[in-house]
């Protein structure tokens, strides 16, 4: 027999992905890592309700709300994952001085700086500044894309220094902040990899047919793919890591001594 499956990559790819965020939400509640990282938490709930909204709202409303829509939910995402480095940076180095982390912080801000810098295309200042509708969809595009680079050269960044420093400050491997961040960091090394080959393909490529124009396409849609698979595997590394309790912090179950009961009363001894 044979069984015939109209699952597109795209479909299985969203689904896994939109599963394992309500799984890790039911994690982060159920075992209170809420509470513990707050920040973090909302951010999963941002981008399962991107998730979502790609899913209902793609196709169904004309081009312009539904890209204002999708754009500020963009510009929103950006801003939270800006303030999840923050939040798990400040549970790693909050223990160091004043100077070590200023240092470090201008440091990390300052190579991403140049790296953004130095990563184009830049456009032109007046093609941002038409009082257009379209023309205001593209500045926000714009800013969306380049907040999304800047947190994922961040996430790189301050996941190098949790691994290498973050034993020192009680951020081993097997801590659920240097967890998180590795998660982080891996996510954005693919989405990176993913901007820096579509940007050399984008850039050299020149189709001459419309077989070899598709084909172009169809290797963009790969690379997405690949970067989504990848999202989904940090996924579950979070699902996996945020269960498991760190070490030290098991809370012994107090166990009921039979002896207790055997013990005579002074009522008993009475009788």
């Amino acid at each position: 027999m044979h069984l015939n499956f109209d699952f597109s990559a795209v479909q299985i790819l969203w689904t896994l992905s939109f599963a394992a965020i309500l799984v890790l939400l039911v994690v982060l509640l159920g075992r209170d890592r809420a509470r513990i990282y707050p920040v973090f938490t909302t951010s999963i709930v941002i981008t399962g309700l991107r998730l979502l909204a790609s899913r209902l709202l793609y196709g169904r409303l004309a081009p312009i709300p539904m890209n204002a829509i999708f754009l500020t939910l963009a510009l929103i995402a950006g801003v939270v994952s800006f303030l999840v480095l923050a939040e798990l940076a400040r549970r790693v180095f909050g223990c160091a001085s004043r100077l070590k982390r200023s240092i470090g912080t201008l440091a990390l801000l300052g190579i991403v700086g140049v790296i953004l810098g130095l990563w184009g295309p830049w456009p032109a200042w007046k093609t941002l500044t038409i009082d257009s509708v379209i023309a205001g969809l593209r500045f926000e595009q714009f800013v969306a894309q380049k907040l999304d680079a800047i947190v994922d050269l961040l996430s790189i960044g301050l996941g190098l220094l949790i691994v290498i420093f973050g034993r020192h400050f009680a951020a081993g491997f097997r801590s659920h902040t240097q967890q998180i961040v590795i998660g982080l960091s891996t996510a954005a090394l693919a989405q990176t990899a993913v901007r820096i080959i579509w940007q050399l393909i984008a850039t050299h490529a020149a189709p001459t047919t419309q077989a070899e124009y598709e084909r172009i396409l169809g290797l963009q849609g790969k690379l997405y793919n690949a970067s989504s698979a990848v999202y989904v595997l940090v996924l579950i590394w979070w699902i996996v890591c945020l269960w498991i309790n760190e070490p030290g912090t098991e809370t012994a179950t107090p166990a009921v001594s039979a002896s207790s009961d055997s013990i005579p009363t002074a009522s008993d001894q009475s009788e």
